[in-house]
């Protein structure tokens, strides 16, 4: 059973700077990619940054770009989010997800997800 667990949520000034951490586990075999989503009150679900495992190509929403870093260490099964300059606007519940392959693109089709770390920025 594949099991996601997210951490380093919190409440920062604005300006300020998080680092979400997702240790993923369970099926055994290598993720196609994985990335990390947010969703605040009243808003849909925002793909927030991705990263294929193979290849570590990167993709990032417009709103984060230059401020937000995703990365992994595949030895510890672990999947980064590094938030810089954080802004009132980024407050929201930050959920990692991973895709094992199947129809569709990365994080389109049958995609595990954690339950989610809350990141709160002040102004």
């Amino acid at each position: 059973q594949v099991r996601l667990v997210e951490s380093g949520g919190g409440s920062v000034q604005a300006g300020g700077s998080l680092r979400l951490s997702c240790v993923l586990s369970g099926y055994g075999y290598s993720t196609y990619c994985m990335g990390w989503f947010r969703q605040s009150p009243g808003k849909e679900r925002e793909r927030v940054a991705l990263i294929y495992t193979d290849v570590t190509m990167t993709n990032y929403a417009d709103s984060v770009k230059g401020r937000f870093t995703i990365s992994q260490d595949n030895s510890k099964n672990t999947l980064y989010l590094q938030m810089n300059d954080l802004k009132p606007e980024d407050t929201a519940m930050y959920y990692c997800a991973a895709d094992y392959g199947g129809p569709g693109g990365c994080l389109e089709g049958n995609i595990y997800w954690g339950q989610g770390t809350q990141v709160t920025v002040s102004s």
